[in-house]
């Protein structure tokens, strides 16, 4: 597993000082499974993404109160940043927004091509199948359920919201893609994704990936054919095994990925068969992860 817990201190030559080096990382700040600590759990993705002196929130998860009180335990600051992404038009995605405008107004919010934001209700029955082959840490809420869980209603704000209808990049580096599902229940949605270009490939940040990551890693590869890692949702709630085990070895023999970081709706069965695949290129994603970049 690969975290950083505090910021390296680089050396500069000649001067024997120590300066602290920018941030290449992502924090996931909302998510339903982690290991256990003072921040909480809840069904929802928020992840706050720093590389090149850039820094950009995407999602905002499922409950203003639980973002607040998780960004205010990692000591994160989110009055300060470059933009703001939200993949999608979903309640566990989008809910938090009211408290990132509390403390950011003027933040310029990238969207899909929606015609409003929405809540689900209730969770569909078999979301969280569980599964014996992943870690403690990996089953959501720690396998301990809430009997009622639904997403937050979500509204519109009057904001500095800039909706994606194509590949942009929006800074020197990082690209912001949209991609539409065709799946049943979800047709016609829209989803974007960030890529953010390293050395060694892009690092994608996925939302829920309603429209395939498959899909989604299709069409970053228009921007870079290397792929370095891919974070966030896959979408494999309610997959059979063998499909599960298909996507996974389509992102390791085709696209190549040189790690994974499944989170939120990938499922416990998606947890295990994706770290059975990449083994110790699997990086956990729970809340309160943090995921170096290259």
């Amino acid at each position: 597993m690969r975290r950083t817990t505090t910021l390296t201190l680089l050396l500069l030559a000649g001067t024997g000082l120590a300066q602290p080096q920018e941030p290449s990382r992502v924090t996931i700040i909302y998510d339903a499974m982690g290991v256990p600590s003072e921040l909480e759990r809840d069904w929802g993705f928020a992840a706050l993404v720093e590389y090149n002196g850039r820094r950009i929130l995407f999602d905002t998860g499922n409950d203003a109160e639980i973002l607040r009180r998780n960004v205010e335990r990692l000591g994160l600051d989110l009055s300060h940043l470059d933009a703001a992404v939200i993949s999608h038009r979903h309640g566990d995605h989008t809910s938090g927004l009211s408290y990132l405008l509390e403390v950011n107004p003027a933040i310029r919010i990238y969207t899909p091509l929606e015609g409003a934001f929405f809540a689900r209700g209730p969770l569909p029955e078999g979301f969280l199948v569980p599964d014996p082959d992943v870690p403690p840490d990996m089953r959501y809420f720690g396998g301990h359920v809430p009997e009622e869980l639904n997403d937050r209603r979500s509204y519109i704000w009057d904001a500095d919201f800039v909706t994606v209808t194509g590949t942009t990049e929006v800074f020197p580096g990082f690209y912001l893609l949209t991609t539409r599902s065709e799946k049943p229940g979800m047709r016609d949605m829209n989803e974007v994704s960030l890529a953010v270009r390293t050395p060694r490939g892009l690092a994608m940040i996925v939302g829920c990936s309603h429209p395939g990551i498959e899909t989604i890693l299709e069409e970053a590869a228009r921007i870079d054919t290397r792929i370095y890692t891919a974070i966030g949702g896959f979408h494999l709630v309610r997959t059979p095994r063998s499909d599960i085990q298909a996507t996974a070895t389509t992102l390791h023999d085709m696209f190549k990925l040189d790690r994974v970081a499944p989170a939120h709706c990938t499922s416990e069965p998606g947890f295990a068969v994706f770290m059975d695949r990449f083994g110790d290129r699997y990086d956990r994603a729970g809340v309160g992860s943090v995921i170096d970049l290259p």
